[in-house]
Order: C-alpha cells, then sequence, then structure tokens
C-alpha cells in the first residue's frame, strides 16, 4: 500500500513556508538562500542565482547518492543554469529543474512527500 498521508518521515525537512528573506523548514526560520535535502538544511551564500557554480552547490553534490532530483530556486524568475553545471551534476546522477523560488518550494514539497529522493537550492525572495 502507498502512502498518500502527506505527512513528512521523521527527520525529513518540509518547508512551511518562504519570502521576507528567508524559509521556514520544519518549524525553523533560516534568513537569505538555503540548501535542503530531506533531513537538514543549511544557509546558501547565494543571493542571485548568477552566482551559482559547482563550489555552491558542493555540498548537495557531497550527498549525490542521496539525491536524484535538485531542485532550483531563482528567485522571482526562472534562470538558465549553464550545461557545465547540468553536465557535471548529470555525471553524479542528479537532474536539474530550475524554476521560480516558490514554484520550486511546492515542487520540493510534493516530491519529499512522494518519498523521492529530491533536494533543493533555493534563492530567498
Amino acid at each position: 500500500m502507498q502512502d498518500i498521508s502527506g505527512l513528512p518521515q521523521e527527520g525529513q525537512q518540509l518547508i512551511n513556508g518562504y519570502g521576507d528573506g528567508g524559509f521556514r523548514v520544519s518549524g525553523v526560520w533560516y534568513e537569505g538562500s538555503v540548501l535542503i535535502l530531506p533531513e537538514k538544511t543549511e544557509n546558501w551564500s547565494l543571493a542571485d542565482i548568477d552566482g551559482i557554480s559547482l563550489d555552491s552547490l558542493a555540498s548537495l553534490i557531497e550527498k549525490s547518492d542521496e539525491i536524484e532530483i535538485l531542485l532550483i530556486g531563482c528567485g522571482d524568475g526562472m534562470a538558465y543554469i549553464e550545461d557545465d553545471i547540468r553536465n557535471a551534476l548529470r555525471e553524479k546522477g542528479i537532474v536539474i529543474d530550475a524554476m521560480g523560488t516558490g514554484a520550486a518550494v511546492r515542487t520540493y514539497n510534493v516530491l519529499l512527500l512522494e518519498r523521492r529522493r529530491v533536494a533543493a537550492a533555493l534563492i530567498a525572495i
């Protein structure tokens, strides 16, 4: 039987809200941009998607065995993620999907609750 209760598993990082320059994740407020793995959230130094690089995603890349989808919240709109970043992550088994931050937040929660191996790199708005 498939669990469709919509409740996160113990320790999973569910995004409760966003805006005002930060995110509420599993009841904890994070000021600024964040990197979210299913069981860990950390501050991300990027304030603008133009600064994205493999180095800025290093902590997610280190966990590539735990991630199949990386959602990138680009801020208020969408942005193109360079092919070198996409290809390097694909070699690690991670597919990137870039979209506005609001859409990335909603998509992350849905995929997390579906028990998918998802992570998010979110620019604060």
